[in-house]
């Protein structure tokens, strides 16, 4: 017993296995992190802004489009662990992510993540059209492609990860056959940039002075670029939603007040109130910022009541 006890005293102690929490399905389950599903609610974006959401066969095919983009998404998500298994068990948080703590094994991530990723644009061209089908094939190209070199390249990856958010925008539109507007596309797309660039400068803020507590990348970076690619996303955002907001097709509004130009106000203070948390180093996932700040929120609110509305014409 005494010699045990010694030994034990001088083996150093090994981090205790992450707890295993459910079986392989509930792994799964959360290998595909449901967490992350709200982002794939922008796919309702181009028909709300094109004022064609409520109708049975939008809501029908944008529910398609919801599942079939999720799918895609726990696909990578999938493969993704599994790639980095190894180096996630050495990691303090990643370690308990299930491939990693072993309650997914590496071989069924893979294939499951294989089939996710070959059934979803096949069904997407039977239920939906070519189009949806083409654009969740290049979603996972890009994104497999992320997984295995792009997350090293620097401002190539802010590149693909705002893309990814601009394909949710836009696969809506495509499903329903509605034209996406080039204010649409700005707007969304340097919004989501400001989004992606505000995240990385919070992590390269929290991660000063403790090097290899995150994304290696992220050494790469200055504070000061980030600052700067965020301010600048930020700011070409604003100018495209105001310059959508003050365009009136040559045809002036019948609605009670002019809702697109008020529009602008509720945007621009949502965006200055984003940056509020990302000056402090404290914008993380973009849900969470969303979700947890009780004033943005409630500004949001009334953005998307005024956005709508100046699509309705009310």
């Amino acid at each position: 017993m005494t010699e045990t006890a010694v030994l034990r005293q001088r083996t150093p102690q090994e981090p205790s296995a992450p707890p295993r929490k459910g079986g392989l399905l509930a792994g799964l389950l959360r290998t595909a992190r449901p967490r992350q599903w709200v982002k794939n609610i922008l796919v309702v974006a181009a028909p709300a802004a094109a004022g064609e959401l409520f109708t049975r066969h939008a809501l029908t095919q944008l529910t398609v489009v919801f599942v079939l983009f999720t799918a895609c998404a726990a696909a990578v998500y999938l493969v993704n662990d599994a790639r980095d298994a190894e180096a996630d068990r050495a990691h303090p948080t990643k370690r308990h992510r299930p491939v990693a703590a072993g309650q997914v094994p590496v071989p069924v991530a893979y294939v499951v993540g294989g089939c996710l990723g070959l059934l979803a644009p096949a069904a997407a061209a039977w239920l939906c059209s070519p189009a949806v089908a083409a654009l969740l094939t290049a979603y996972l190209g890009m994104q497999l492609a992320y997984c295995v070199s792009l997350k090293h390249v620097l401002v190539v990856d802010l590149a693909v990860v705002t893309t990814g958010f601009l394909m949710r925008a836009m696969i809506g539109g495509l499903a329903l056959g509605i034209p996406l507007s080039r204010w649409f596309l700005i707007t969304t797309g340097f919004g989501a940039l400001f989004m992606v660039s505000a995240k990385r400068y919070s992590e390269a803020v929290q991660m000063a002075g403790n090097a290899g507590a995150t994304r290696a990348l992220l050494t790469e970076y200055t504070t000061g670029y980030l600052r700067f690619v965020w301010q600048l996303a930020a700011g070409v955002a604003v100018l495209g939603y105001c310059l959508w907001a003050m365009e009136e097709g040559g045809v002036p509004h019948t609605s009670v007040l002019p809702w697109r130009q008020l529009s602008m106000v509720a945007f621009i203070l949502a965006v200055l109130r984003y940056a509020v948390f990302a000056d402090r180093g404290t914008a993380g996932e973009p849900e969470d910022v969303v979700l947890r700040d009780r004033a943005l929120a409630l500004i949001g609110l009334v953005w998307v009541a005024m956005y709508g509305l100046a699509v309705a014409n009310w």
